[in-house]
C-alpha cells in the first residue's frame, strides 16, 4: 500500500496521461551518454557538478554508478532528473548489453533517484534502505514540487518516483556472476535511510551522501549518528570510496577524514554555544566558519547543518 501511494501521488502531481511519462522510460538514440570513469575493473563512475538543481544542469549534481558482472549489471544511484537517468542508461548501453537487473538508491534525496524511471522498462529490482519508501512517501509531494520548479519544465519533463520494490532490512547481497555485491542499511546518519554497497572484487565502497569531497556535507539526519557511523564505516577494509559528491573514487578511510573534522568542529561549537545559552540563529550565524574555505557550497548549507545540529544536540 505504501509503494502504490508514492506512486499515485507522483502520477497525480506530475499527470498519469502525460505522454512523456509513458515514454520517460525508453532510451532514445539521440540521448549522448553521462561521461564516466571506470575506477577498478567493472566499475564505472559519472560525476555530478558540484552545484545545486538549475535547468542548465538537469539534476546532474551527484555522482552515479554502475557495475559491470558476468550476468547483469547493478546501477547505483540515477540522477535527478528522468533526462539525466536516461543519459545514464545510455552511458550503460555504451559499455554493455547485459542486463540491468538491479538499480540501487542510496538514500532518499531527488539528485540520487529522480532518474530511476529512464530504467523503468529493464523492470530491475529497485533497492533502498527499509525506511526508503515511507521516507519517500512522507516527502514526495514536496520534493516534486520543489525539485519541478528548481529545473523547469523542459529538464523535469517525465520525472516521477519510482520507490525500492525490494528493500534491506540489515544486510543483502546481490549477485551479477563472479561478482557479489553487498548491500548494508545503516542507522540514522545523514538520513535515516542511508545505505552502502560493498564490491569485494575491486574492494569498491560505495558510501552514497555518507561520504562527501570538496562538495559540504549536508546533515538530514543525526549528526552524533552520522559520527558514530563514520568510525565504524572507518574500518570497512576497502581499497577506495565513491562519495556521493566529490571525485569519482579516493583512498579510503583517507576520503572521510575532512568532513569527519567538519562534523566533529560543528558539533563542539554548537555544544559550546548551546552550554553558553546562545541562540539557534546565532548558531546558524556563526558555527563553521573556520571551515569556510575548505569547502565548496559552504553557504547553501553550513546554516542548515548548524540549524539541525542545534536541534538534536540541545536536547542531550
Amino acid at each position: 500500500m505504501l509503494f502504490g501511494a508514492i506512486l499515485g501521488l507522483a502520477l497525480l502531481a506530475l499527470g498519469a496521461g502525460n505522454p512523456v511519462l509513458r515514454a520517460s522510460a525508453q532510451t532514445s538514440p539521440s540521448v549522448t551518454p553521462l561521461e564516466v570513469t571506470e575506477i577498478a575493473p567493472g566499475v564505472f563512475v559519472h560525476q555530478g557538478a558540484y552545484a545545486v538543481f538549475t535547468p542548465s544542469n538537469r539534476g546532474d549534481i551527484a555522482n552515479l554508478s554502475f557495475v559491470i558482472g558476468r550476468d547483469a549489471v547493478a546501477v547505483i544511484d540515477t540522477g535527478g532528473s528522468a533526462a539525466i537517468g536516461q543519459a545514464l542508461r545510455a552511458a550503460i548501453r555504451a559499455v554493455t548489453d547485459k542486463p540491468i537487473r538491479y538499480v540501487i538508491n542510496t538514500h532518499m534525496h531527488p539528485d540520487h533517484l529522480f532518474g530511476n524511471v529512464a530504467f523503468a522498462d529493464d523492470r530491475p529490482d529497485f533497492i533502498g534502505h527499509h525506511k526508503l519508501a515511507r521516507a519517500l512517501a512522507t516527502r514526495a509531494e514536496r520534493y516534486l514540487a520543489i525539485n519541478a520548479e528548481l529545473l523547469g519544465p523542459e529538464a523535469f519533463a517525465g520525472t516521477r518516483l519510482i520507490p525500492p520494490t525490494r528493500v534491506v532490512q540489515d544486510r543483502l547481497v546481490i549477485d551479477l556472476g563472479e561478482r557479489e555485491l553487498m548491500l548494508e542499511a545503516q542507522p540514522t546518519a545523514h538520513t535515516d535511510n542511508d545505505l552502502t554497497v560493498h564490491d569485494s572484487t575491486t574492494g569498491t565502497l560505495f558510501l552514497g551522501d555518507l561520504l562527501f569531497m570538496r562538495h559540504i556535507p549536508a546533515l538530514d539526519g543525526s549528526i552524533r549518528g552520522w559520527m558514530e557511523l563514520i568510525n565504524r564505516l572507518e574500518q570497512i577494509p576497502a581499497r577506495r570510496a565513491v562519495p556521493g559528491h566529490g571525485p569519482p573514487s579516493a583512498a579510503w578511510p583517507e576520503a572521510i577524514q575532512p568532513q569527519k573534522l567538519y562534523l566533529q568542529r560543528i558539533s563542539t561549537e554548537v555544544r559550546r554555544m548551546i552550554k553558553q545559552g546562545r541562540s539557534i540563529a546565532e548558531a546558524a550565524a556563526t558555527v563553521g566558519l573556520s571551515e569556510k574555505d575548505a569547502w565548496l557550497l559552504f553557504d547553501e548549507f553550513n546554516a542548515r547543518n548548524v540549524t539541525a545540529a542545534f536541534a538534536e544536540l540541545e536536547w542531550e
